[in-house]
């Protein structure tokens, strides 16, 4: 979410535009403009949680950077820690979804997502972006969507070239982003997946393999 990715990128001090919701908003950190917005059409939108209603899956729905449920649930409670939100309880989300969201989210055990990851991907093929982001999130956004096309909105919009791009991911929903950048980078713990894809592999978060990254750059210019 921006509001979430805001409060890092204030702190660090960027006021370059940012890449959230998967690739389907860029954003300005300092004024909030949304420089892209691609949600999930609204009709297709209130299919898919149709859909996750007959598993009674529970679902985050987000909409103008807010986070919306049906209910508040253990699940909704976990994420809202882990993100550090507010979550807006509104009843059934087809009865109140009015405008279409920016994305959804299925948050479960692991192997249980596994499981519905492929059920939605047969029913939705082609329709939906779907992936996981962390173990534990399913995520679905406009077809269109992913971290991919939001970099290489963000490159049109600055004027870098994709060839002269460095990608670094971790998740099955960095695929995109690793496929479309010039030069492809996965940390060690990186899902197996990216590791094949990618041009190198770096230390993960604990030894700081970005931020090395990062200073090797910076002190090998003249």
């Amino acid at each position: 979410m921006f509001q979430s990715v805001r409060r890092y990128a204030a702190e660090a001090g960027i006021d370059d535009p940012v890449v959230c919701y998967q690739g389907a908003v860029v954003a300005e950190p300092t004024t909030g403009e949304f420089l892209r917005h691609v949600p999930i059409p609204l009709e297709l939108a209130r299919e898919t949680i149709a859909a996750l209603a007959e598993g009674a899956w529970p679902i985050n729905c987000y909409v103008d950077d807010e986070l919306y449920v049906a209910e508040h649930t253990a699940e909704s409670a976990t994420y809202a820690e882990f993100q550090e939100l507010v979550v807006h309880a509104v009843g059934p989300l087809l009865d109140w979804l009015e405008r279409p969201p920016t994305k959804l989210v299925v948050v479960n055990d692991p192997e249980r997502l596994d499981g519905l990851e492929v059920e939605m991907k047969e029913r939705f093929g082609g329709r939906l972006f779907i992936s996981k982001s962390l173990p534990y999130f399913l995520e679905f956004a406009a077809a269109d969507v992913s971290k991919g096309s939001g970099l290489a909105f963000l490159a049109e919009h600055l004027g870098f070239a994709q060839e002269r791009t460095v990608g670094i991911g971790d998740g099955e929903n960095d695929r995109e982003l690793l496929d479309w950048a010039g030069y492809a980078i996965a940390v060690e713990n990186a899902h197996p997946d990216l590791k094949r894809r990618a041009d190198a592999i770096i230390p993960g978060p604990e030894d700081e393999g970005v931020a090395a990254l990062i200073e090797t750059y910076l002190d090998s210019r003249p």
